[in-house]
């Protein structure tokens, strides 16, 4: 983006001062940066690639420029909190194209590097990759904004940046366990199905959730008991007993979106699930 500038001159003889008219410059920056995700969305865990593109429109090679990654730092009870986790030895670093020797990446609160260089008319890509760690927001509509800044010689402080926004979705997960252990042939058995959802989004009625299982060996005269509430066969589900096979009827099977709660003197994020449990009993 150009650079306005003005300047004004005055003559002085004896008492009287005249002034010249105002001249107007523009400065043209010959360095341009954009940063990019790989990633539109995130959630706990995941790993971003990041693409910093910069380019040199001017006639003179830029030499050892340093790069400052904030890596989405924010501010939080006068402390600055870091959402994004650098992957060591993940930087990439392209001049024209061409894969060069990693720059030099010094990584505390931000990430640095101090030798850059990028030929006249030429342009240099670094891609590094970070997680997204416990001082991400997760709740809707959250999102981090990671900026880079540039600078060096005449560089005074060229910035870009790039904002991914937290995943609206569920995040499910089924843990099941079997009793008694061991069972009696001809005994009764019990299937308890934990569903967890680690995401800011509910399973509603809408969502057409269904949990399948096939049974073997094979059990007679089930019931299925949804969070403490018989269900119904047919109704609410199907079973064979010549199969095995059992299915929830699509829309049955719901669950809370989880809840978060930022540590006020730490800062991390803590997820408490929502839960749904399916109880299915029967004869082996």
């Amino acid at each position: 983006m150009p650079i306005s500038f003005t300047n004004q001159a005055s003559l002085t003889i004896g008492n009287e001062t005249t002034l010249s008219n105002v001249a107007v410059g523009e400065i043209t920056e010959i360095l341009s940066a954009t940063k990019d995700a790989l990633m539109s969305e995130y959630k706990i865990g995941d790993t971003v690639t990041y693409i910093i593109n910069l380019i040199n429109s001017g006639s003179t090679e830029l030499t050892n420029l340093t790069l400052t990654d904030n890596l989405g730092a924010y501010e939080f009870n006068s402390e600055t909190l870091i959402p994004l986790t650098y992957v060591d030895n993940s930087v990439k670093y392209y001049v024209n194209g061409v894969l060069q020797t990693p720059p030099t990446i010094n990584y505390n609160i931000e990430l640095v590097s101090s030798d850059l260089n990028i030929p006249a008319n030429g342009n240099a890509t670094i891609i590094y990759q970070a997680t997204i760690n416990e001082y991400a927001p997760l709740e809707a509509g959250s999102t981090i904004t990671n900026q880079v800044s540039v600078t060096g010689q005449t560089i005074t402080n060229i910035t870009a940046e790039e904002t991914i926004n937290a995943s609206n979705a569920p995040a499910l997960s089924i843990l099941k366990t079997i009793s008694p252990y061991p069972v009696e042939e001809g005994g009764q058995v019990t299937y308890t199905l934990l569903i967890q959802n680690s995401g800011n989004t509910a399973v509603t009625t809408d969502s057409n959730a269904i949990i399948s299982d096939t049974f073997d060996p094979k059990i007679s005269n089930i019931s299925a008991v949804l969070n403490g509430e018989e269900l119904t066969q047919t109704t609410d589900y199907t079973y064979s007993e010549q199969t095995g096979v059992f299915n929830t009827v699509a829309g049955v099977i719901t669950v809370p979106a989880a809840t978060y709660a930022q540590d006020q003197t730490t800062g991390e994020y803590k997820t408490t699930p929502g839960t749904a449990i399916l109880v299915i009993t029967g004869t082996i």
